[in-house]
């Protein structure tokens, strides 16, 4: 079996020998742009552990590897747009390195390259099961993308509505790279249904902790600066919790903080994040990890192939849960 890191190597060897030379240099430049600018690339390596539960050829899939990995930075250039967000992996945005036109066109271009990459090589008889699910995956995602952002003029979102836009937005995206890599492999459709699972409640736990990240993270480890989710006003977990469980004074500070317009920065970090510690809602976040961890551990526990195989996708869960960063 390989390690995800040995896996991650492939991968980031394979697209640094990507070349694409087609014109006009302008829609593609910003292509090689983003997918040089690295990233943990979670999603192609748990298509290619999947796969390599029931084979060894990774590299015969690493075309729907990196076709998972195009989409999924497809999504984080469009995402960059509509935040207006400067600064991605320490670098600066496409749509501030060239400009809004060319992030649109190019992340299209992406989108198409993702649809080639998925299906080159694909068997024939897979290749009608496995468009459908990545394009439904698209679709959902988009759907997820759009609650994220219904979300922002609410002040009532629920703990199940939250769930189930990060479920859309993030976790079926590795749900789906799992039960490609699956298919690709040869598994049973048990098999790869389990995978599928474990992929959606590993995808939740994944977000809760960039949720509690972005309030207790280490500045120094994190890689950017603690709190942006607070000063947005961002609706995670942690603040859904809060306006839930606040006692009427912590109401009236939450609110005051969220109405506000004009303020410090630091100030305002600290004093939200005083509420979360009053109210106990760093606690309430690490538990709906835990339990969603324990969901997807049980359901690669299911899995029919030995518990020595599987034994890397659980150091991998561990390690993604036991992040800083």
């Amino acid at each position: 079996m390989f390690k995800s890191s040995e896996l991650l190597e492939l991968v980031n060897t394979h697209i640094a020998g990507l070349a694409f030379t087609r014109e006009p240099r302008g829609l593609y430049e910003p292509v090689s742009y983003v997918l040089s600018l690295g990233g943990k690339r979670i999603r192609p390596v748990l298509m290619l552990m999947a796969y390599n539960l029931y084979k060894k050829d990774v590299e015969s899939v690493l075309n729907q590897a990196v076709g998972i990995e195009v989409y999924h930075n497809y999504t984080l250039l469009h995402d960059d747009l509509m935040d207006k967000a400067e600064r991605r992996r320490g670098k600066a945005t496409v749509h501030k390195v060239w400009n809004e036109n060319t992030a649109i066109l190019s992340g299209d271009a992406m989108l198409v390259l993702a649809y080639r990459f998925m299906a080159a090589g694909c068997p024939s008889e897979l290749l009608a099961k496995v468009l459908d699910l990545f394009s439904l995956t698209a679709l959902e995602i988009c759907e997820g993308q759009q609650y994220d952002m219904d979300f922002e003029a609410r002040l009532d979102v629920t703990e199940a509505e939250y769930l189930e836009m990060i479920r859309l937005k993030t976790s079926v995206l590795l749900a789906s790279s799992l039960k490609i890599g699956a298919w690709l492999g040869g598994a049973t459709e048990g098999d790869a249904s389990l995978l599928y699972d474990f992929g959606i409640n590993l995808g939740v736990a994944f977000q809760l902790k960039d949720d509690w990240l972005d309030v207790y993270g280490n500045p120094d480890i994190f890689g950017k600066n603690i709190g942006g989710d607070i000063l947005c006003n961002k609706k995670t977990y942690l603040l859904i919790q809060a306006l839930g469980h606040c006692d009427e004074e912590q109401a009236r500070q939450l609110h005051r903080w969220l109405a506000a317009t004009d303020f410090n920065p630091d100030e305002k970090i600290t004093a939200v994040k005083s509420l979360y510690d009053a109210i106990g809602v760093g606690s309430m976040c690490l538990q709906k990890i835990e339990e969603y961890t324990a969901l997807a551990a049980n359901f690669l526990e299911q899995v029919n192939v030995p518990a020595s195989t599987k034994a890397e996708l659980k150091v991998l869960m561990n390690r993604l849960m036991d992040r800083e960063v």
